[in-house]
């Protein structure tokens, strides 16, 4: 049994054996064939790389070649405007040393200029002392003559021999007269500041009681002490509240409101009239009613502007330009009502701008704006052309307005169709016959006065005023008064109606020269 086993064993193991070399003979023979497959790969693996890399190299080479061209192109552009860059270099340094010769030549050559003129001034200077002496002497000696042979003495010479002097230095002085009035002209500012002094300075009595003042009627004069008040402290609170003057005096049933301001003088009459009507007047009482009458005005103007913009059809307006319209109705020149003159210019203005072919709305919106400043003179300072363009520009008023509050007093020249027809239509309200009230005795005898003035100066062969009475015009003759005295007759007129004239505002001389030939064909 055991034999048997020993036996079964030993041929498993030889079977085994001979399984073992057998599979590893097969194996042996497969590793062989993977082999032989790997190293074909790895051959055309090779032979492909070979061939990449001669590609390669090739490419390689073209762009070396590629580059090479664009370097030496670059290279020859870079030479090229280096080149360029020198001889612009050498131009320029050309260029400035013929500038720097040439501008030495004139320094050398007004050196030697001023070298001259200054000797020249030194000769001249030499040779007007040597004149004036000489001058002087003649004068003694014609002095020493005239005195010997007229018989007069040394100081009547004198005067007679300057007479004849200054009548022959008459063109040279009207001539410095003119070149001096060109400079006043730029000084022009400062020169209507004192022309504005003056007219206010010469305001005259009888106008500002007239329209300065209004007249409260009383039922009797026991309410005059009533508006006085013990102690007058009812007078005293009226008129610091109000802002006006009370005048009371033996005037029967009546007493005055003074005030340069129209608008606080009518608040301070409607005031008054309600207190006399209610009959409670003291301090308390006056300040509520006060209060009540102010908020009563505001509300008023601007009901009333809003009426007249809307009337007008001329668009929207910002509600402090409303306000402002409404209260040109308390305000005047020249005793013509700001507001209804106002009215007049932007009705003729936009009839004037239809007709020629201009924007009505605009000019009629102009025209009521044109003087809008006069609203706030009492309250601010400034004239009123200036205080209504700034107020203008403020709420962004077209230019055209602009232009129209500037141009109506020639601030600015006219820049359209509108405009002109604002500026014409303020001439015509201005200048019509009643608009502007004046006392027709003293407006007579200022005008005739202005013309006697005009009239009484030598070559003068017609003098007449105009618009209403602010303009006199005065006809020279050409054969004794040339340009440059011309100048000096006016300031002559002027000067002589400024001393001897009293009268509101400003008066234009207008000096006015011409030739005329006259030849008939018989």
């Amino acid at each position: 049994m055991l034999s048997e086993i020993l036996i079964g064993g030993s041929i498993a193991t030889v079977s085994g054996l001979a399984g073992f070399l057998i599979s590893k003979k097969v194996t042996n023979a497969n590793f062989d064939i993977y082999v032989d497959k790997a190293k074909a790969k790895a051959s055309a693996i090779e032979n492909e790389a070979h061939i990449l890399l001669s590609k390669s190299n090739i490419k390689a080479q073209e762009i070396e070649i590629e580059a090479n061209k664009k370097f030496e192109s670059a290279k020859a552009r870079a030479k090229e405007d280096l080149r360029q860059r020198e001889d612009d270099v050498i131009r320029k340094e050309d260029s400035f040393k013929r500038y720097k010769q040439s501008e030495e030549k004139r320094l050398y050559d007004e050196s030697a200029t001023l070298k001259a003129r200054k000797v020249d001034l030194q000769r001249n200077e030499k040779s007007l002392n040597s004149l004036k002496m000489r001058y002087e002497k003649k004068i003694d000696e014609a002095l020493h003559d005239m005195e010997h042979c007229a018989g007069m003495t040394e100081d009547e010479a004198r005067a007679v021999l300057l007479e004849k002097v200054e009548e022959k230095s008459r063109a040279e002085i009207a001539h410095i007269v003119r070149r001096y009035e060109n400079e006043a002209k730029k000084e022009a500012k400062q020169k209507a500041n004192y022309i504005l002094a003056q007219a206010t300075s010469r305001f005259a009595g009888e106008f500002a009681s007239e329209r300065l003042t209004n007249l409260i009627h009383l039922e009797s004069d026991e309410l005059k002490g009533r508006i006085i008040g013990k102690e007058g402290r009812n007078i005293k609170s009226l008129e610091t509240l109000l802002g006006v003057d009370i005048i009371i005096d033996d005037t029967p049933n009546a007493i005055l409101v003074s005030s340069f301001n129209l608008y606080r003088r009518a608040i301070a009459t409607k005031t008054i009239e309600l207190l006399i009507e209610d009959g409670r007047i003291q301090p308390a009482r006056i300040e509520e009613i006060y209060t009540k009458v102010c908020d009563e005005f505001e509300v008023a103007i601007l009901t009333e502007g809003e009426n007249l913009i809307a009337d007008m059809d001329i668009g929207v307006m910002h509600p402090e330009l409303v306000k402002l319209i409404g209260k040109l109705r308390y305000r005047a020149s020249y005793g013509q009502n700001a507001l209804a003159h106002t009215l007049e210019v932007a009705h003729l203005a936009g009839i004037m701008a239809a007709e020629m072919g201009g924007d009505s709305r605009l000019a009629k919106r102009a025209g009521l704006l044109h003087d809008i400043g006069k609203a706030l003179t009492h309250d601010h300072d400034g004239n009123h052309v200036d205080l209504g363009a700034n107020i203008c520009n403020r709420y962004n008023e077209n230019t055209v307005v602009i232009n129209a509050i500037y141009a109506h007093h020639g601030q600015e020249e006219i820049n359209s169709i509108e405009c002109g027809a604002v500026c014409a239509a303020d001439a015509l309200s201005a200048a019509r016959p009643g608009a502007r009230r004046e006392v027709l005795e003293s407006f007579l005898k200022r005008v005739t006065e202005i013309e006697e003035i005009a009239s009484g100066h030598i070559g003068v062969s017609q003098a007449y005023a105009i618009n209403a009475g602010r303009e006199v015009r005065v006809l020279v003759n050409a054969s004794l008064v040339n340009d440059d005295e011309s100048i000096l007759l006016a300031n002559e007129i002027a000067k002589e109606i400024e001393a001897r004239v009293q009268y509101p505002g400003e008066i234009k001389v207008n000096v006015i020269r011409e030739s005329r030939a006259v030849v008939f064909a018989r």
